[in-house]
């Protein structure tokens, strides 16, 4: 992340909760770079691992975004409320312009939660090459006034459907080893757990740390398997 970027979300934050809340927050940020820096990293088969998703409740309504003239005034507002709102609007542009979907869920008309989905890709160097049918999910998040009622997993199972229906084979998705409240989301869903890694990114290159407790399964579809390297061939080497 750049430095002019950091700053502007460091003062962003600042503004909204102030010097006491944003100091706290820089302490945990910087605890969690230096010793908690892995992912946990999942996939799910989406030809035989998915299961039938739940019909969603009244009060819920899912919506698929694919450019940002999509999104109602009311919906873009709520995306822009959280950080800084230039910098979130340039890279929700810069995401619809590589060809990623905005999944949003709404609880009795308001929104509540929203994640991403990019097929054939990923949105920015990751942990192994993604292919032409694999669907990358990343920055789900649900509001914090809408959480602990399982907002997250209808969003996210019902956005395994669309991406189904749409003909991919394979969905990955990862999130931060210390966040538990996420890893507890994606593991109610038919996503299973991959293995565990740590990636930098040098002259545009990343470099990926996978654990070396963990070996990584064949990944398998219904038209062709691709065996991960172990985690011993990919100990601290670069993506390609």
């Amino acid at each position: 992340m750049a430095i002019s970027t950091s700053i502007s979300r460091f003062t962003a934050y600042y503004s909204h909760n102030g010097l006491s809340a944003t100091a706290r927050r820089a302490g945990l940020a910087a605890r969690r770079a230096l010793f908690s820096n892995r992912s946990v990293l999942f996939y799910c088969n989406l030809a035989t691992q998915m299961a039938p998703p739940a019909e969603l409740p009244s009060f819920l309504k899912l919506e698929r975004k694919k450019s940002f003239t999509d999104l109602s005034p009311e919906d873009l507002q709520a995306m822009l409320s959280f950080g800084n709102p230039k910098l979130a609007r340039q890279r929700m542009e810069e995401r619809f312009d590589q060809g990623a979907s905005l999944w949003l869920i709404k609880f009795r008309g308001q929104l509540a939660g929203s994640g991403w989905t990019l097929r054939g890709c990923a949105i920015a160097p990751y942990y192994f090459p993604l292919a032409e049918d694999d669907v990358q999910f990343f920055d789900f998040h649900v509001f914090p006034k809408y959480r602990g009622r399982a907002i997250d997993w209808f969003l996210m199972t019902h956005a395994l459907q669309g991406v189904a229906a749409d003909g991919a084979a394979r969905a990955f998705a990862e999130a931060a080893e210390w966040n538990q409240a996420s890893l507890s989301s994606i593991g109610m869903t038919s996503f299973r757990r991959l293995g565990r890694a740590r990636m930098s990114t040098i002259f545009g290159r990343a470099v990926v740390c996978w654990a070396e407790s963990e070996a990584l399964q064949p990944v398998r579809t219904g038209r062709r398997e691709r065996q991960s390297a172990s985690p011993r061939e990919t100990m601290c080497g670069p993506i390609r």
